[in-house]
């Protein structure tokens, strides 16, 4: 993709930026992180979005001026002022976080393989919409170790993403696309979106807390009950536009994602129902079956696909 297409906005800007600024207000240590190692890296993002990318991408949106308090991008759908020059990293996530409806997490290669080839790890962001995991968590982990509970994520993606990661040259941007079910409208979620064994299981705050121990004697009762708890209505379809590409000072990567949520009466009503539903019976007949548990199919598959086909 051109870098043109790194950020997106939408007639959902405004209602977004009230959100984004309610959740980094409650939950301030788990929507960002920056890690020493990662502080030059944050500050070489923040000034290309502030200073080049957002006034020149989106001009009536973000306009540059001038103050007693020194340079600053007046954002004209807030109406709120956002610092070229921030007073630290962690403030430059928090105005990011704030002002662009995207999250933002911040690679570096921090280690080597046995081999010599850099191993990326996650080492600073700004998550306001976080789909189910807690990316505090994760940060200071490498690739391999952040996608663990990802089904055949080792055995089939985890080499090939290392390189591909380390050849991703300055300018170059790429995107993609995922989808999944959530079973609420929740924009800002730390679990309760995957299921996990049990030795991928570790402490957490209660609202942190995985949705099931596959490994449980009680397993099939637990589906069973929260098939029962599952209402159609609340369901949403959850999509993420994610995007990477490489800083040119530091060569730090930022992958960057938003957030789209719509009911399932949206996807009706456009007649994509019989699509997503084929979709959902596809999740177990891919190259990784285990991939409808880790969504949670078992749990929201079988309402979810009646709905969309009646």
């Amino acid at each position: 993709m051109p870098l043109s297409e790194l950020v997106e906005v939408d007639n959902t800007f405004k209602d977004r930026m009230e959100i984004r600024r309610s959740i980094l207000n409650d939950h301030p240590e788990a929507t960002k992180q920056c890690n020493k190692v990662a502080e030059a890296a944050v500050l070489e993002h923040y000034d290309w979005m502030v200073s080049t990318y957002l006034p020149r991408r989106f001009p009536t949106i973000y306009k540059p001026t001038s103050t007693a308090a020194g340079p600053q991008l007046y954002n004209c759908v807030s109406k709120t002022s956002i610092p070229i020059r921030p007073a630290s990293p962690m403030a430059a996530l928090d105005a990011l976080g704030e002002h662009v409806d995207t999250d933002f997490l911040i690679l570096l290669p921090s280690s080597t393989a046995v081999d010599g080839s850099p191993i990326y790890h996650l080492e600073a962001f700004v998550t306001c919409f976080p789909a189910g995991f807690s990316t505090r968590e994760k940060c200071g982990n490498p690739l391999a170790a952040i996608h663990k509970p990802v089904p055949g994520y080792e055995a089939k993606l985890e080499k090939s993403m290392d390189r591909f990661f380390a050849k991703l040259e300055v300018g170059r941007g790429v995107k993609r696309a995922n989808w999944s079910i959530s079973t609420n409208d929740k924009l800002y979620s730390e679990g309760g979106n995957h299921m996990y064994a049990e030795d991928e299981k570790v402490d957490k705050p209660v609202e942190n807390a995985k949705t099931l121990d596959v490994n449980s004697p009680n397993l099939d009762e637990d589906v069973e009950r929260q098939k029962r708890e599952v209402v159609v209505e609340d369901c949403r379809l959850r999509c993420e536009r994610q995007t990477l590409h490489r800083l040119p000072k530091t060569k730090a990567l930022v992958f960057s994602f938003k957030t789209y949520m719509y009911k399932l009466s949206e996807v009706k009503a456009e007649g994509s129902g019989p699509e997503l539903a084929a979709a959902i019976d596809g999740l177990a007949q891919g190259s990784v079956p285990a991939i409808a548990f880790y969504k949670r199919g078992v749990v929201w598959g079988a309402k979810v696909k009646e709905y969309l086909l009646s």
